[in-house]
């Protein structure tokens, strides 16, 4: 086995086609893309002990949040010193090792919520699921990198499409098992996680199974590389950069910034979009009878869903046209789209236009998507693909600052208003108008960015990199 999952025995041979390294890195992200899913679990999880409602001794839903992001933390940790390790050992062994971590998070989180102990939910999904998370999500984008420099937008969008998508899948999986499993004295909610790890563990495999890493220099046939000093290709290098090297530039700080504000605007709302639906729209999601609860935790979820196939979509589109618009063109859209929509949500809530809401959020969530599938191609051009694998896990420790920062300002500013007597439909109004103020400034690191000075490049070859 250890044989098998070595670097030299994951290198491609003659016969084989690029094209089987999307399927392959699909089948890491849909599985850990049920992390965007996890709202679902919340509200279940507060009632373990009043079942039908949230009882004396139950998990409050800020603590539950808590879950979501120290999940988030340790993808980012992960993910930055793991990188280069990612990097020596190849994609093969990486995803074998991110679906081992993964499963185990939730097998020990189905421990945890059977004996009521939330620090072991912590531990499992938050630490041991979090590394887990980190490591397959940066495990096939350096490779995908490999194997397309022609179109490196298209390339990682095709992988980490499939983290935006594991939601779809997630959402209504955990709610059809947690309905199968529960009875008058339980959630259902231990089960569904032990059956989730286990599924999740088998259709993970799929990828170090098919995987391959190119051969070094390897390139497309026909395919050479770009020498134009037209204005749209001035921020693409031609050189490499250590990683250690890209994190002594401005380049690396400003990109790292602008994932952040642009990560910690959409996190927090997204973390809890099944509940945000249902508070601000109490009339579309009425909860007076247990029929009529099932009905609107039934419909919040199809929302979960539908944000998860635009999320998908929009990683993909985005990272797609960005490979002809230039990466710095398609962040200014997303901060200054963004902006508007973000601002108008508070508004869609007082004048109860529940669709122009959802088409809002709709929108917010594909450019969400696209602003993680866009930064690995960001990083490509800025900094080369020598080792934009390890640069990426480094980059991503900005989504583990926002993934505290997020759910924190929407979890914590929505109980504090609602302590002090606002209502629950208007519970977010605060938190949309500050996401907005931090995509302005997420728009100025975008527009700071500047091509590297070559003092920065790397005098080593690829190969000679990853001895």
């Amino acid at each position: 086995m250890l044989q098998f999952l070595s670097r030299e025995n994951s290198i491609a041979g003659s016969g084989y086609s690029r094209w089987m390294v999307p399927p392959a890195a699909l089948a890491i992200h849909l599985c850990i893309g049920q992390a965007y899913a996890f709202s679902v679990f919340n509200k279940p999880m507060s009632q373990l002990i009043g079942i039908t409602h949230h009882a004396a001794g139950d998990w409050s839903i800020p603590a539950l949040g808590w879950i979501f992001s120290i999940a988030i933390v340790f993808l980012g940790l992960s993910a930055a010193f793991a990188g280069p390790w990612v990097e020596r050992v190849g994609p093969r062994k990486a995803m074998f090792t991110a679906a081992i971590l993964f499963a185990g998070g939730f097998l020990i989180s189905s421990a945890g919520v059977a004996q009521h102990q939330l620090w072991l939910v912590y531990l499992g999904y938050g630490v041991v699921g979090g590394c887990g998370l980190g490591i397959g999500y940066i495990s096939p984008v350096s490779t995908l990198i490999k194997w397309f420099p022609d179109r490196p937008g298209l390339a990682t969008g095709c992988a980490i499409m499939g983290f935006g998508g594991g939601a779809m899948i997630g959402a209504p999986l955990a709610v059809k098992l947690m309905k199968h499993f529960s009875t008058p004295s339980d959630t259902g909610v231990a089960m569904t996680l032990l059956v989730m790890g286990l599924a999740y563990l088998c259709f993970m495999m799929i990828g170090p199974a098919i995987v391959r890493a190119p051969a070094a220099g390897w390139l497309p046939q026909g395919y050479v590389p770009p020498k134009s000093t037209d204005e749209s290709k001035r921020m693409i290098t031609l050189q490499n950069v250590t990683v250690g090297e890209a994190m002594k530039t401005p380049q690396f700080w400003l990109l790292w910034w602008l994932l952040c504000l642009n990560v910690t605007a959409g996190i927090g709302v997204l973390g809890q979009a099944s509940l945000m639906i249902q508070e601000m729209f109490p009339s579309r999601f009425p909860h007076g009878t247990s029929a009529a609860a099932a009905a609107s935790a039934a419909a919040a979820s199809g929302f979960v869903g539908l944000m998860s196939v635009f999320n998908m979509l929009g990683r993909i589109s985005w990272a797609s046209a960005s490979d002809f618009l230039g990466r710095q063109v398609t962040y200014t859209i997303f901060f200054l789209l963004g902006m508007f929509l973000y601002a108008i949500v508070p508004w869609t809530g007082k004048t109860h236009n529940i669709a122009l809401f959802v088409i809002a959020y709709l929108v917010i969530i594909s450019m969400y998507g696209g602003g993680f599938s866009t930064i690995p191609a960001y990083l490509k051009d800025i900094f080369g693909s020598m080792q934009v694998g390890a640069i990426h896990g480094r980059i991503l420790t900005a989504w583990s600052a926002a993934g505290i920062f997020g759910p924190v300002l929407v979890n914590y500013i929505r109980q504090y208003q609602l302590d002090h007597g606002v209502a629950k439909a208007d519970a977010y109004s605060i938190t949309m108008y500050i996401m907005a103020g931090l995509l302005v400034l997420g728009l100025v690191c975008n527009l700071a960015m500047r091509p590297l000075h070559e003092r920065h490049y790397a005098k080593l070859t690829e190969a000679e990199a990853m001895a």
